[in-house]
């Protein structure tokens, strides 16, 4: 099923040509829960991977044991709260029973686990460039897979990332049943499987990154027509919510800040973000046509089936370096 995203409620380049300049495409990947294969570009879902090809794991964290939660424990503690949320339930009545709570806590706990040799690193998002056509790749690749340690690390307490770039018609032998980790350090940052409905779409920086004069007029425009309107640049016409591929940085809570290729030291570009929801109260023009009906809690409903979370319901944003492909990404949050 496809997702649209509503027409923007003006034309942000009218008040402001300025800003035409400054405009990116973005691919929206609006992931739903779903059931995806190998074959599919997919968020939290199964990869192509090559048969001989070793699995990656963190040697940061490796045996004998960590402190962390199982992620079947996880995965069956979520799937009861979300059928708990969906039925419907008297005034002051208990979300859970005695008996959905013993499923519900494990999921919830912090203990030892053994673990057994560098911890197996969690498939995040998988893009082919038939669905993407956008997906900027090396040449001879179709297909960007996103892989992370399910566990904080330092600096910004996010978790590891690695990226694999590569041509899948030159995976004949796929690898059947790859390795799980034992321990999720994060339970934010093991992803449900979902299924992608990508829509391009047009982006502007966030004020954070226009010069100061320009900034400060958009401001001034935003108080004029506040009573009429209500719209605010930065959550209406700028950048848009959710798990994407390229755009612009979602910048929030801190200015930009220079950041380069920790390889090479060349500049990077925003590469994917993934948020911890597809719109909250603030962006909520953005929320898909095709989700207008929804009126359940938000974290239950479309707009957080990835069940990703980021500090406190922050994104994760990617980076590229723009000189190569083979140097490893930069990660931020915002």
């Amino acid at each position: 099923m496809t997702r649209t995203t509503p027409p923007r409620p003006l034309d942000i380049t009218v008040p402001f040509p300025e800003l035409a300049p400054l405009a990116r495409t973005a691919v929206r990947l609006h992931p739903r829960a779903g059931a995806p294969t190998p074959a599919d570009s997919s968020l939290g879902g199964p990869l192509l991977w090559p048969a001989g090809e070793p699995w990656p794991g963190c040697p940061e964290h490796a045996g004998p044991w960590h402190r962390g939660t199982a992620p079947d424990d996880v995965r069956r503690a979520r799937r009861v709260l979300r059928e708990a949320w969906a039925r419907p339930r008297a005034e002051g009545a208990a979300l859970l029973t005695e008996e959905e709570r013993a499923v519900v806590d494990p999921g919830r706990e912090r203990v030892r686990i053994p673990v057994d040799g560098p911890l197996p690193l969690v498939p995040a998002l998988q893009l082919y460039a038939a669905d993407v056509p956008a997906l900027p790749r090396p040449d001879g690749t179709d297909l960007l897979q996103v892989l992370w340690c399910p566990f904080d690390h330092d600096p910004g307490y996010l978790p590891h990332v690695e990226l694999r770039w590569r041509d899948s018609a030159a995976v004949t032998a796929p690898l059947g049943a790859p390795p799980r980790p034992a321990v999720i350090g994060n339970r934010d940052y093991l992803p449900e499987p979902c299924v992608l409905h990508p829509e391009t779409v047009t982006e502007y920086p966030a004020p954070h990154e226009l010069p100061e004069e320009l900034a400060a007029r958009i401001e001034a425009w935003e108080d004029a027509q506040e009573e009429d309107t209500g719209l605010c640049y930065q959550y209406d016409l700028a950048v848009a919510p959710g798990t994407k591929l390229g755009g612009h940085a979602p910048w929030s809570f801190s200015d930009p800040f220079p950041m380069a290729c920790p390889e090479c030291g060349s500049p990077v570009r925003p590469l994917l973000t993934f948020d911890s929801a597809k719109w909250d109260g603030g962006s909520g023009s953005w929320r898909p046509l095709e989700d207008a009906g929804y009126t359940g809690p938000m974290f239950q409903g479309p707009s957080g089936q990835t069940e990703l979370n980021f500090g406190r319901g922050y994104s994760l944003q990617i980076y590229g370096c723009e000189a190569s492909y083979d140097h490893p990404p930069l990660t931020n949050m915002q």
